[in-house]
């Protein structure tokens, strides 16, 4: 028994030269064989595994030794020891097993799991992935980006903008695939030629939604397709919501586009809330159903977002990953002092006045205004006609009198 197996140590070994040592094959099919008998999340089926390591896990479920709410999580499926016929399904469609022990494993995103309170949020016993992309790589700097199925056009536009954005920014967008905000955000990332990553509630050899199959191969191509489902495994609606807690947790933060008040979305960003991580919402237009659920995150503390800028400032390197300020309309007037706009502001644009009247207008002493309308006419501001003084109005001015 390998030290992995004997105290659940998840570090991966080394041989002499420092090189990662491939992941025992003992433990690859362990893990296979757990990954199918125990319907995600199953946490106490988790914990057994930690406690006593892969192997020995495997070989107490296939017995029957084990606790009975271990034997709750996997009495169902035990006796399906279906190893070589899922590791060649999933060769045949270019997917393979990623394990704990694997150099690969994501490890860093999913130590949000132990923040969680709930038996829900647990991390996968083994994950099936398929694409040119490595978990571990494209993890270290991602963002989830969720919302509706029935989106407007509005929140598409907004998921794909913001899809392309982060990806130019050297982040990885981590989605559902699903029609609505999901596929449009995987687009707006593979239109920028950046990496994505698909969690689907199926099969890695299945493409669900079926419309979205070229999508998903076009995900698998640059990054990668993610399921803790074994090959052949079609979606239900509790995976879905199962596998939502993997979208949250493989990424920094998590930001909702478009939701209703009771959605798939709202899941995952409970989830995000759960584990720790940046939870963000965009906002919509107060009168739109499909925005009520990020308005209500909002109200609650998620952070409002309206940029990939504002994205990457939230979930990226402190100090660095810094959002510019936004562009903002300059006025020629923006070069004068308070005392100087007070009299540009008494300053009539149709009938020159006198000093007094100016003082009056503008609650200022007679010398102050003197002193101010020299500078307002050596800016251009102010023009003086016959002892009587009256605004330069500029061709864009808003307004005049």
């Amino acid at each position: 028994m390998t030290a992995v197996e004997r105290g659940g140590d998840l570090s991966v070994r080394r041989s002499s030269k420092g090189a990662p040592e491939p992941v025992d094959a003992e433990i690859l099919r362990a893990r296979a064989y757990l990954i199918r008998v125990a319907e995600p999340p199953a946490p106490h089926t988790g914990r057994f595994v930690d406690r006593v390591g892969a192997v020995a896990a495997a070989d107490a479920i296939r017995r029957g030794d084990v606790s009975s709410e271990v034997a709750r999580e996997t009495s169902a499926r035990r006796a399906a020891d279906r190893v070589d016929a899922d590791l060649a399904a999933a060769a045949d469609s270019g997917a393979r097993l990623l394990v704990p022990e694997d150099p690969d494993w994501p490890h860093w995103p999913f130590a949000c799991f132990a923040l969680a309170p709930s038996d829900e949020l647990v991390p996968p016993l083994a994950l099936w992935v398929r694409g040119a992309g490595s978990l571990g790589g494209l993890t270290e700097r991602a963002v989830a980006i969720v919302g509706a199925r029935n989106a407007t056009g509005y929140g598409m536009h907004v998921a794909s903008d913001l899809g392309s954005g982060l990806a130019a920014a050297g982040q990885t967008v981590v989605s559902g695939a699903a029609i609505g905000i999901d596929g449009a955000a995987h687009r707006g990332v593979l239109a920028t030629r950046g990496s994505t990553i698909a969690v689907l509630a199926c099969g890695p050899d299945r493409a669900y939604p079926p419309s979205h199959a070229a999508l998903i191969e076009r995900v698998a191509a640059t990054g990668l397709v993610v399921s803790e489902y074994p090959p052949g495994a079609v979606p239900a609606r509790h995976r879905f919501l199962v596998r939502n807690r993997l979208i949250a947790a493989l990424a920094a933060g998590t930001v909702v586009v478009e939701a209703a008040l009771r959605s798939g979305a709202q899941r995952t960003a409970a989830d995000a809330r759960a584990l720790g991580t940046v939870l963000m919402a965009v906002p919509g237009p107060v009168t739109s159903t499909a925005s009520a659920g990020c308005h209500e995150l909002v109200r609650r503390g998620a952070l409002l977002v309206t940029s990939a800028a504002e994205i990457t400032e939230a979930t990226g390197r402190l100090g660095i990953d810094l959002a510019a300020p936004l562009p903002r309309p300059e006025r020629p007037t923006d070069v004068l002092d308070e005392t100087q706009l007070l009299v540009h502001d008494a300053l009539p644009t149709r009938a020159a006045r006198d000093i007094g009247w100016l003082a009056v207008e503008a609650g200022l002493a007679p010398d102050t205004i003197r002193a101010a309308l020299v500078e307002l006419e050596h800016r251009g501001f102010a023009v003086h006609r016959e002892g009587r003084w009256q605004r330069t109005v500029p061709t864009d001015a808003p307004d005049s009198r």
